[in-house]
C-alpha cells in the first residue's frame, strides 16, 4: 500500500474551555504533523509518524492514541524531555497558541535516526510546521528533504508566539523558502502569508512561492476557501458553508485530505484535478470545523458522506 511519510511534532493542547467558574484546560492530543498523520489514515490512506515522543505518561498515551488509529511508529523515538505543551486559547473558533517545554521533546529527532529506505519508498513525504524551529529535528527534516522519490509536501504552519522578533521571521522565510524550492505541493494559512509577507497580497505571496520552485500553492482562506496557484493558472475555490465552533487542526485536515488523493492518484494532471481535490479538502476542513478538538476531529470518509450527502 502506498503511503506517506509525516514528519513532525506531536505534543499535547491545552485547550481553553469556559465554565461557571472560570476557565478550565482540556488535554487533548495534537501537533499538526500528527493531526495530518491522523487525517490521512481516517480518510483511509495510510501514513507512517516519525518524530520523537517523551517516556512519560503523556508520551505514551501519544503513542497508544496513534497506535489505535493504525499509524506506524515503528519510526518514533523515545526520549526524555517532558511532552511539549501548547496552550490554547480562542478568538471565537480560531485558536491561539502558547508553547511550554525546554528542551522540546519533539525536537529530538536526529538524522541518523531517520530510515532512508523507508523514506525513499513513500509515496509523499510531508514536513514543516514548528519543527522548523528546533534542532536536531530541522537538520533531520532537511535530510529527509533531500531524499529522492516521494512527492515532497510542505507546510510552514507558522506561529506567531514562536517568533520574537523581524529577525526571526526572516530567518523562518528564508527556511520556507528553502523547502518550498523543491517542493510539488506548499500548503499555507492566509495568516501564515500575512506574518512571512507582510504587506503582500494572499496572491503575492502564493506567486512568490511558486516563484522559488514549489510546483503548487494552496493558500486558505478560512470561511472563504481557498487561494490555487499551480501550473499557469491561479483560482479562489470556495469553502462549504458550516457553523464553526472550533477551528483546531483545520488547516491540517486540508493537507491530509490532499494528501490522501496524492496518494490515490498521484500528482494531478492539470489544474481541473487539483481543483477538485482542494474542493474535497474543504469539504473536509467544513466538517472538522464544526467539531471540538484537533486530531480528534478528523472525519472518516462515511461521516463526510453523510454531512454533505455525497461521496467524498
Amino acid at each position: 500500500m502506498r503511503y506517506a511519510a509525516v514528519l513532525g511534532e506531536a505534543l499535547v493542547d491545552l485547550l481553553e474551555t469556559p465554565t461557571d467558574t472560570g476557565p478550565i484546560y482540556r488535554s487533548a492530543i495534537g501537533g499538526g504533523p500528527l493531526n495530518v498523520a491522523v487525517g490521512v489514515n481516517r480518510l483511509g490512506g495510510r501514513a507512517d509518524f516519525i518524530g520523537a515522543l517523551s517516556d512519560d505518561i503523556w508520551g505514551d498515551r501519544i503513542a497508544a492514541f496513534l497506535t489505535a488509529d493504525s499509524i506506524d511508529i515503528r519510526h518514533v523515538r523515545r526520549v526524555t524531555a517532558a511532552t511539549a505543551l501548547a496552550l490554547t486559547t480562542f478568538a471565537g473558533p480560531e485558536p491561539q497558541f502558547r508553547f511550554y517545554g525546554t528542551p522540546a521533546s519533539y525536537a529530538q529527532v536526529r538524522p541518523a535516526d531517520l530510515d532512508l529506505s523507508h523514506l525513499a519508498d513513500a509515496a509523499v513525504l510531508y514536513t514543516g510546521s514548528i519543527s522548523l524551529l528546533a534542532q536536531p529535528i530541522l537538520d533531520a527534516a532537511r535530510r529527509a528533504w533531500a531524499e529522492r522519490g516521494p512527492l515532497r509536501v510542505f507546510d510552514p504552519n507558522v506561529r506567531p508566539a514562536l517568533l520574537p522578533d523581524r529577525a526571526a521571521v526572516t530567518g523562518l522565510r528564508d527556511l520556507v523558502e528553502q523547502f518550498a524550492a523543491t517542493a510539488d505541493l506548499v500548503k499555507l494559512s492566509s495568516a501564515d502569508a500575512a506574518v512571512l509577507y507582510e504587506g503582500a497580497t494572499v496572491a503575492q505571496a502564493a506567486a512568490h512561492l511558486r516563484a522559488t520552485g514549489a510546483a503548487a500553492v494552496v493558500v486558505t482562506l478560512g470561511s472563504r476557501g481557498a487561494w490555487l496557484d499551480v501550473g499557469d493558472q491561479t483560482t479562489s475555490i470556495e469553502a462549504p458553508v458550516v457553523t464553526a465552533v472550533d477551528a483546531t487542526g483545520a488547516g491540517d485536515s486540508v493537507m491530509a485530505a490532499l494528501i490522501s488523493r496524492l496518494l490515490d492518484t498521484g500528482l494531478p494532471d492539470d489544474a481541473t484535478g487539483w481543483h477538485d481535490h482542494l474542493r474535497f479538502a474543504l469539504r473536509v476542513a467544513g466538517l472538522v470545523c464544526e467539531r471540538h478538538g484537533g486530531a480528534t476531529a478528523m472525519p472518516t470518509p462515511a461521516e463526510l458522506k453523510q454531512r454533505w450527502e455525497t461521496d467524498a
